[in-house]
């Protein structure tokens, strides 16, 4: 008998990419945004179609690899091999499928920048966190994160004089005050719940110090989750504001006479089922320590990455509750690293970094902590005294953090640890992205620079 030619068996879909083909069509979704932050802290991507979404999903975008050359300007700088010549694809995460609540049809996935043959591409920002996590793994720690993001919320309108449009705050109200829940109450109620559509379990919310000043945190997360929540979070704040005719801007100073946007970072490590920077941890609790003490030692550079535009130091400046000084102290709002107290029996021992807001790219900022932080315990860095007074009190006691972002940079690029860490490509993608800001608000007056960054972020 002659043998019956084999029959191909078709392939079956992952469980996962079946879900999010069924939630589409169910959910009536038209374009699904694949979605990545770049070197300048902007939240970009592109968007398939559904009809072509199966096929997208595992094959990814085209991208063109000068993208990650671009500053926040839009000005493309000149990087070797970050120039017209190349292509990557912007490849999508299935576990981070959300709806976007206000844009209706549509969804968004958090997205790695991969090259052409699948394989992990050397400028891709949440490859960089990813690989510092799996570094952490390896020495059997993970790390638990959430940022806690501030912004202004209010309306864009043009200037009377004919300069750049003008954020203009929704309200006046004072810090934590009746009349500011009640000005923002319909917004925060829909931003409240298409953020817990997409996951992203909402903690507290108040008004906080500025004119149209917001605070609203979200839960704690594995590390990547927690910059991957950022993302979400920082278009949706946007996204809300922009379908009830508002505008929002999670920039660290968009107004410049008024207080600064922080998205302070806060942090647990974990051995196990163990948190260590609890100081009874089973005789582990100086690992807190040696974290702090790398957070520390490598702050100023850090700070390129955690505060990453021009922008953020009209905000990182003494007595402004920003962490201006390389410090750590308990419950200290004026120490760079703040040691929190647990909120209740239930609560968690964690480290607050202050110097952070939402114009860095998440994943470079986090992912950069980590590196600093497993310095410290690796070489067991002594952090020094806990400051217990406002520092900037005692003149010349302690060490100041730069106050520019020119000055920042020129720490990191001193910085062999986070140097190496970043690795040549990407290293010298940030370090030209961010220095052509620098250079191209310099040329430019305050407000110029206002209009931008409440533009961008």
């Amino acid at each position: 008998m002659r043998d019956r030619p084999a029959v191909a068996k078709p392939v079956q879909p992952d469980p996962a990419v079946r879900r999010i083909l069924e939630r589409t069509e169910l959910e009536g979704v038209e374009l699904i945004r694949f979605l990545y932050a770049d070197h300048g802290g902007v939240i970009r991507g592109k968007a398939a179609s559904r009809s072509r979404l199966a096929e997208r999903l595992n094959t990814g975008i085209g991208h063109t690899v000068a993208m990650m050359a671009m500053n926040m300007l839009d000005q493309l700088q000149e990087v070797e091999h970050l120039g017209p010549v190349g292509e990557v694809r912007i490849v999508p995460d299935p576990s981070t499928y959300v709806p976007l609540p206000h844009a209706p049809g549509a969804a968004a996935m958090l997205s790695d920048l991969r090259l052409p043959d699948g394989s992990p591409w050397a400028a891709c920002p949440r490859t960089f966190l990813k690989d510092a996590i799996a570094l952490l793994a390896g020495e059997g720690y993970t790390l638990l994160a959430a940022f806690e993001p501030e912004f202004t919320l209010g309306r864009r309108l043009p200037d009377p004089s004919g300069g750049p449009d003008r954020l203009v705050p929704l309200d006046d109200s004072l810090c934590y005050a009746g009349h500011g829940f009640d000005t923002a109450h319909d917004y925060t109620i829909k931003l409240v719940r298409a953020l817990e559509t997409q996951g992203l379990r909402v903690e507290h919310y108040h008004p906080e110090l500025g004119p149209g000043q917001q605070e609203l945190t979200v839960r704690h997360a594995p590390a990547l989750r927690a910059a991957d929540n950022h993302v979400l979070y920082r278009e949706t704040v946007r996204g809300v504001a922009l379908r009830m005719s508002m505008w929002a801007s999670l920039a660290p100073k968009p107004l410049a006479d008024q207080a600064g946007n922080g998205a302070h970072l806060h942090l647990s490590l974990w051995r196990e089922s163990r948190n260590l920077f609890d100081g009874d941890s089973g005789g582990e609790g100086a690992v807190r320590d040696w974290f702090v003490g790398g957070l520390l030692a490598h702050l100023p550079a850090l700070t390129a990455l955690t505060c990453g535009s021009v922008n953020s130091f009209r905000r990182l400046a003494p007595r402004m509750w920003a962490g201006a000084y390389a410090v750590h102290g308990p419950d200290n709002r004026e120490a760079a690293v703040r040691i929190c107290s647990p909120l209740g029996e239930s609560g968690e021992p964690n480290l607050e970094l202050k110097p952070s807001d939402s114009s860095a790219n998440p994943y470079l900022a986090l992912g950069a902590v980590i590196h600093a932080g497993l310095d410290g315990v690796r070489r067991r860095l002594d952090p020094g005294e806990a400051v217990d007074v406002d520092p900037d009190t005692r003149p010349g006691r302690y060490p100041r953090l730069p106050s520019s972002l020119t000055e920042a940079l020129d720490a990191l690029e001193a910085d062999p640890v986070l140097m190496e860490a970043l690795g040549p490509l990407r290293a010298s993608a940030y370090l030209a992205v961010k220095r052509s800001e620098a250079a191209a608000f310099a040329a430019r007056d305050a407000s110029y620079e206002l209009f931008q960054h409440m533009r961008a972020f």
